[in-house]
C-alpha cells in the first residue's frame, strides 16, 4: 500500500513552512518581557500560548495547587514551589503559564485547558492576583531599574518585587533596605505585601543573578530574602512564591555548584519540589508547537497501522524492549515523527550537560520539520514519517544546533566527512552509486545518521546496535536485509565511524579506513606491480605435465615442446587492449625467428583488467604496513582485532580478484585459428588453483585429455604413412588443432602399450636391411620398454597382421641380369626369391629356360653359334623373371645398358596417381631406402574445386614440420 507522505497528512506551523530563519531563542520564554509586552505573541497572547501548551500530568498539577492556594485553599497545596528539572527543561514555560493564569484571573477559564486546570484544582474559578516577576538574566544592581521612565530607581530585588506588587509606596517601605542593599526580614516583608487580594510571585534564572553578584553580597542578601518570603508565604493562605533556580550546569563554577544547593535546601525544606519532567509527553508537547495539530487524521493511522505490521514481522529483528511493547501507541504518540525520533533524546542525549530537554528538541525539531517539509514539497522525498535517519545534518545550520547541545562542535569534521554535507561525503556517494531501491530510499545516509544519534548521546553505551538501526530506518517498503548490505559498504568506506562486534560509533578519532586511505595514497606502483604478479603466480601454481611462462614479452621466450604450456600474461596486457589479440596470434605462430612447430600446446591466460588487482594489491599492502606500525599508531584492541581481520579480507579479496580477472584463455582452435573462451564469473570456491581450474574445463571440453586410447591413434593415422614414429605420435597432440592436447605427454607409451596388447598396433624397430626388428604385436610388454624417438614406430594392426603370414614369393631376382657372351662360351647364373615384405626367400623347383643356347647343367648357361639377343627365364610357380644375354663374335659389344649394380645415378621423373603412392614407395623406393645416396625431391600441385582452406595449408606445413621438412609453401 502506497503511504502518503507525512507532509501531506499534517501541516507544519505556517512560519516552518515559509522556512523563515528559527533561532533557539524562539523556544525560550523571558518571563520579564511577557510581564512587560516585549514578548513574541505566541510568549505573550495568553490565548495563542495556551493553544500551543500542552499541558502536561506535572504542569496541570503545579498550576491546579497554585489556583488552590491563591483561592486561599491550603490543604494538599504549597505555598513555596522549586521547579527542579534540567537546563532548558521547561520551567521558565510553567512560570509563564502561572502568570497568565494570575494576571488575567477569571478571564482565562475562555483558553484551552484552562478548565481542565480549574476541574483538577476543585476551585470555582482563578482569581486575579497580583503579580511579581523578577528574572535573574534581566536584572541588574548596578544601574537598577527604573529614575529615568518616571518610576522610581530599585537596585535590588526585593525593591523590584515591591514595586512590581505596589508601586512607589510598597517601594518606599523598603527605601533603608534599598539604601544599604540588605534583605528585609518578613516584618517588613507584610509590608509591602498586598492585603486584600492574592498574590503570585514568580523567581526565574536566580543563579544567574548570584553569580553575578557575588561579590557584592547581594548573592548572599537574596538568600536570605528569599528564605525570610517564604517563611512569609507559608504563613499566609493566598500567597504563591514560584522559583527557578538553575543555569545550564555545564557553565556551572564551584560557587555556583555550593549556591544551587544552598537555595535548593532552603526551598526544599520551606516548600515543595516540582519536577517538570514530561517524558511520556514530550512527543505531544513538540506536536502542539511545531504542528497546527488537530489530533491523528485516518491517513496518519493507516501508515501508522502499515509500521506496526512491518515490525511485528521483524520483532526478532529489533530491539526487544520496542517490539515487546506496545507498538501502535508508540507510533499513535509521536505521529509524525518516528517514535525512534523523540525516544533519541530520552533514551541518550538527556544525560548531556549542554542538553535542553524541552528547548533544545524543540528547536532543534524545528529546524528538522522545517528542512524536511521544504525538501518533500520539492518532490525529493516521500518520507511516511519523520525518521531519525531524515535528520538535516547537510544543513550547517541544524548541525550547528545538533554541536551546541553535545557540545562538540571537532563532530563537524565526522559528519561532513562520512555522512553528509560535502559532495564528497561517504554515505551520500555511496547512495549515489547503490542500486535504485537504496538510493530512492537514502539508506547509507539514513543508517549512518542514525548511528550518529544513537552513538553521541550523553549515555553510558555511546553506541548504535543492528537492532536499533534497522528499526531507526524502519519502513514497510523496506527489504530489511538490505540494512547489513549498506553497513556493511560504510564500514568499509567511513573515516570516523568505529564498529565493534556489530556496534557503531561515530566519533573523533579516525578509524581504520582513514589510515588505509592515508596509507593507499604512499604505496608505490612498483610494488603494486610485484605484489600483483606475486599473487597471479600464486593462482597459476606448477603442475604435473604443464608448463608456465610467466608475462613473455618476446615469442622466444616461449618455449616450442610437446607440453601443454600455460601462457600467463601480465594484468597490463588486457584483452581489451587492441594489440594483446594480434600479440597472441604472432607468438602462437612464431618461436623467435623460426616457425612455431607446437602451436596447440599454447593456451594463453589473458586479463579482463588489471585495475581490479591493483586495487586489491594497493589496499592489501596498505593494510600490512599499517599492521607493522601498529604498536607504534596505539591501536586498541577492538582496532587490533578489525586490522586483523581486515587484512584477511584484502588478502581475500586479492585471491578473488585474481580469479575475476584471469577469465579469459586464448588457444588454437580446430580451424587453426586462435579461440577465445570465457570462463564467466569464476571464484577460488571452484577450485584450488585457477591453474586446476581451467585444467579440468579444458578437459570437460575434450581440449586436454589425461591419456589417449589406441583406437583414437588408428583413427586419426597419417595417411602418407605406414609406419609412425612414436616421436611424432606424441608430438602430433601438441602441433596438430585437430588432436586434443596430453596432460602427460608420456601417456602415448601406455597408449602404445595398450594399443600392442588388444591388437590395434604393433611396435616396431628397423634393422638395417629395414626389416622389423624388434617386432612386438598382440603380446603384453610394459610402458618403459616403450622408446619415443624417431627409430621406434607404430604400425596399424591390419598393416602387422601381414608380417605374421608366411613368406609368399612375389617376385625373383637373376644376377647377371645382363650378360655379352661369345658363341660356344658358358655363363653362370643364380636366381633369388622376394618374399611380400622384401626379404630373400629360397626358391625351390624352379625352372630355367633360355633362347640363342642351352643349360648344360642348371644355371649354367651356353652360348649357341647365332649370334643375337637372347632372353634367360627363372619360373618357380607362376611367378618369373628373366635376364638378357647377347651372343656375339665381336670383342667389343655394343653399347649396352649396364648391369644394376654398376648404375652411378638412377633418376626417374613422372606423374604417379595418388592411388599408387604407397606402391611406389614399397615397390621401387624402398629397396633402396636402406642403402646411401637415395635423394628424393617432391613437387606437388594442389588444386582442388574450391580451393584450398586455410586450416589445410596448416596442416600440412604441420605435417611437413612433422617429418623434419621445410613447411614453406607457395600459394596462389
Amino acid at each position: 500500500m502506497k503511504l502518503r507522505p507525512w507532509y501531506d497528512v499534517v501541516k507544519p506551523r505556517s512560519d516552518l513552512r515559509e522556512g523563515k530563519p528559527l533561532d533557539a531563542a524562539e523556544f525560550a520564554v523571558h518571563l520579564d518581557q511577557v510581564r512587560d509586552g516585549r514578548a513574541p505573541d505566541v510568549y505573550q497572547n495568553p490565548k495563542e500560548f495556551f493553544e500551543r501548551t500542552y499541558l502536561t500530568q506535572n504542569l496541570a498539577g503545579l498550576a491546579a495547587e497554585v489556583v488552590r492556594r491563591l483561592n486561599g485553599e491550603r490543604t494538599e497545596t504549597s505555598a513555596v514551589f522549586n521547579l527542579a528539572t534540567q537546563f532548558g527543561g521547561g520551567k521558565t514555560h510553567a512560570l509563564t503559564l502561572l502568570y497568565h493564569l494570575a494576571a488575567h484571573g477569571p478571564a482565562s477559564k475562555e483558553w484551552p485547558g484552562v478548565k481542565q486546570i480549574i476541574e483538577k484544582s476543585g476551585m470555582p474559578d482563578i482569581p486575579k492576583a497580583a503579580t511579581a516577576v523578577f528574572v535573574g538574566t534581566e536584572f541588574d544592581s548596578l544601574t537598577g531599574r527604573g529614575g529615568k521612565d518616571g518610576n522610581p530607581l530599585r537596585k535590588t530585588p526585593w525593591g523590584e518585587i515591591a514595586f512590581q506588587l505596589g508601586g512607589a509606596d510598597a517601594l518606599a517601605v523598603l527605601a533603608e533596605h534599598e539604601k544599604q542593599l540588605i534583605a528585609p526580614a518578613g516584618d517588613v516583608i507584610r509590608l509591602f505585601l498586598p492585603k486584600d487580594k492574592p498574590c503570585l510571585i514568580l523567581f526565574d534564572e536566580v543563579l544567574n543573578y548570584v553569580g553575578r553578584n557575588r561579590k557584592s553580597g547581594l548573592s548572599a542578601q537574596l538568600f536570605t530574602f528569599l528564605q525570610n518570603l517564604s517563611e512569609e508565604a507559608r504563613g499566609r493562605s493566598n500567597l504563591v512564591l514560584v522559583v527557578s533556580i538553575p543555569k545550564s550546569e555545564i557553565e556551572m563554577t564551584p560557587e555556583d555548584q555550593s549556591d544551587h544547593e544552598r537555595f535548593k535546601n532552603v526551598l526544599n525544606r520551606l516548600g515543595k519540589a516540582v519536577f517538570m519532567s514530561a517524558e511520556t509527553e514530550t512527543s505531544e508537547i513538540i506536536r502542539r508547537r511545531l504542528f497546527e495539530w488537530h489530533g491523528l487524521p485516518e491517513d496518519a493511522n493507516k501508515t501508522i497501522a502499515a509500521y506496526v505490521e512491518w515490525i511485528s514481522a521483524h520483532k526478532k529483528q529489533l530491539p526487544d524492549d520496542f517490539a515487546k511493547g506496545k507498538i501502535r501507541d508508540e507510533f499513535a504518540a509521536t505521529y509524525p515523527f518516528h517514535p525512534t525520533v523523540i525516544s533519541v533524546f530520552e533514551r541518550k542525549w538527556q544525560a548531556l550537560p549542554r542538553f535542553q530537554r524541552t528547548r533544545g528538541v524543540l528547536r532543534l525539531l524545528a529546524l528538522w520539520v522545517s528542512k524536511a517539509y521544504s525538501e518533500g514539497y520539492k518532490g525529493a522525498h516521500k518520507d511516511p514519517l519523520i525518521s531519525l535517519g531524515t535528520a538535516p545534518l547537510d544543513d550547517p545550520i541544524f548541525r550547528a544546533a545538533i554541536f551546541e547541545q553535545l557540545g562538540e562542535s571537532r563532530l563537524e569534521v565526522s559528519v561532513t566527512t562520512d555522512i553528509v554535507g560535502k559532495s564528497s561525503s561517504h554515505a551520500s556517494r555511496l547512495d549515489e552509486e547503490a542500486v535504485q531501491t537504496i538510493k530512492d530510499a537514502r539508506l547509507h545516509r539514513k543508517a549512518s545518521t542514525a548511528i550518529f544519534f544513537e552513538s553521541n548521546g550523553g549515555q553510558a553505551r555511546t553506541e548504535a546496535t543492528i537492532p536499533e538501526i534497522r528499526l531507526d530506518v524502519a519502513d514497510p517498503d523496506l527489504d530489511i536485509g538490505n540494512v547489513e548490505t549498506i553497513l556493511e559498504a560504510l564500514t568499509e568506506t567511513s573515516y570516523f565511524l568505529n564498529v565493534d562486534k556489530n556496534r557503531y560509533r561515530y566519533g573523533l578519532t579516525p578509524n581504520l579506513n582513514k589510515l588505509l586511505a592515508d596509507r593507499r595514497a604512499s604505496i608505490q606502483s612498483s610494488r603494486i606491480d610485484e605484489r600483483v604478479k606475486a599473487e597471479v603466480q600464486k593462482a597459476f601454481p606448477p603442475a604435473a605435465g604443464v608448463e608456465r611462462i610467466f608475462f613473455p614479452e618476446k615469442s622466444g621466450q616461449i618455449s616450442d615442446r610437446p607440453i601443454i604450456t600455460f601462457v600467463i600474461l601480465s594484468a597490463d596486457q588486457s584483452r581489451t587492449e587492441p594489440g594483446t589479440v594480434p600479440m597472441i596470434e604472432a607468438m602462437t605462430r612464431d618461436c623467435g625467428t623460426s616457425a612455431r612447430t607446437f602451436k596447440s600446446a599454447l593456451i594463453w591466460c589473458v586479463p579482463e583488467s588489471g585495475d581490479l588487482m591493483k586495487e586489491d594489491a594497493r589496499k592489501t599492502l596498505a593494510w600490512e604496513d599499517i599492521q607493522v606500525e601498529a604498536q607504534e599508531l596505539q591501536l586498541d584492541e577492538s582496532q587490533t582485532r578489525q586490522l586483523s581481520e581486515n587484512l584477511k579480507k584484502a588478502l581475500r579479496d586479492l585471491r578473488e580478484s585474481a580469479w575475476r580477472t584471469y577469465k579469459n584463455l586464448y588457444l588454437l582452435g580446430k580451424d587453426n585459428q586462435i579461440r577465445f573462451i570465457d570462463l564467466g564469473m569464476i571464484n577460488s570456491s571452484a577450485s584450488e588453483s585457477i591453474m586446476s581450474y581451467v585444467i579440468n574445463r579444458l578437459r570437460q571440453d575434450d581440449e586436454i585429455v589425461k591419456d589417449v586410447s589406441p583406437t583414437f591413434l588408428v583413427k586419426n593415422w597419417p595417411g602418407a604413412f605406414k609406419e609412425w614414429s612414436t616421436k611424432s605420435a606424441r608430438d602430433a597432440f601438441f602441433a596438430s588443432p585437430q588432436f586434443p592436447r596430453l596432460l602427460n605427454s608420456e601417456a602415448i607409451r601406455e597408449s602404445i602399450t595398450k594399443g600392442v596388447e588388444n591388437g590395434y598396433l604393433a611396435y616396431v624397430g628397423k634393422d638395417p636391411s629395414g626389416k622389423y626388428d624388434p617386432f612386438f604385436f598382440k603380446k603384453a610388454m610394459s610402458s618403459t620398454e616403450v622408446d619415443v624417438s624417431d627409430q621406434m614406430f607404430i604400425i596399424t594392426g591390419t598393416e602387422a597382421e601381414k608380417h605374421l603370414e608366411p613368406p609368399k614369393l612375389v617376385s625373383i631376382q637373376i644376377l647377371p641380369a645382363y650378360a655379352h657372351l661369345k658363341p660356344g662360351v658358358q655363363q653362370a647364373f643364380s636366381a633369388k626369391g622376394i618374399d611380400q615384405h622384401g626379404n630373400d626367400l629360397k626358391l625351390t623347383q624352379s625352372s630355367w629356360k633360355a633362347t640363342g643356347g642351352r643349360f648344360i647343367e642348371n644355371e649354367v648357361f651356353e652360348a649357341g653359334e647365332k649370334e643375337g639377343n637372347y632372353l634367360i627365364t627363372v619360373s618357380c610357380g607362376v611367378v618369373s623373371a628373366t635376364a638378357q644375354v647377347v651372343v656375339s663374335k665381336e670383342e667389343t659389344p655394343p653399347p649396352q645398358p649396364p648391369p644394376a649394380t654398376g648404375v652411378a645415378t638412377l633418376r626417374w621423373s613422372g606423374e604417379v596417381p595418388p592411388q599408387k603412392w604407397m606402391n611406389f614407395y614399397t615397390k621401387i623406393l624402398a629397396k633402396f631406402v636402406s642403402g646411401k645416396g637415395l635423394k628424393l625431391s617432391v613437387n606437388f600441385d594442389v588444386a582442388p574445386e574450391g580451393g584450398v582452406s586455410t586450416q589445410q595449408v596448416e596442416e600440412t606445413k604441420v605435417a611437413l614440420r612433422e617429418i623434419g621438412l621445410d613447411d614453406k609453401l607457395t600459394v596462389e
